[in-house]
């Protein structure tokens, strides 16, 4: 499976505060997302403001990238939520 990310950047969805991002998984897009409460527990949002979202986003996106990538390797391609927890997994965390 091939797996890499758009250069598009993420949409804002306050209803589900969450950042949605899109991946692209053999040439297919997937759409996935980032809640608000894992930008600020691992990336450093200092609030969930769209601005402070999108800063951290920035900042961690090649984590959120490689982490994301990984669950959608295991997933089969199938759409991913990023939540906090994730994130302290065996395997998940910053090397």
């Amino acid at each position: 499976m091939h797996i890499t990310f758009t250069d598009e950047r993420p949409k804002y969805d306050g209803g589900d505060l969450a950042l949605y991002f899109t991946a692209l998984v053999d040439g297919e897009p997937v759409v996935c997302s980032i809640s608000v409460e894992a930008l600020e527990d691992h990336f450093g949002a200092q609030s969930p403001r769209e601005e402070d979202l999108m800063t951290a986003f920035d900042k961690g996106a090649a984590r959120i990238r490689a982490v994301c990538a990984e669950v959608l390797d295991d997933n089969g391609g199938e759409a991913v939520v990023l939540r906090s927890g994730l994130f302290r997994v065996a395997g998940m965390e910053p090397e």
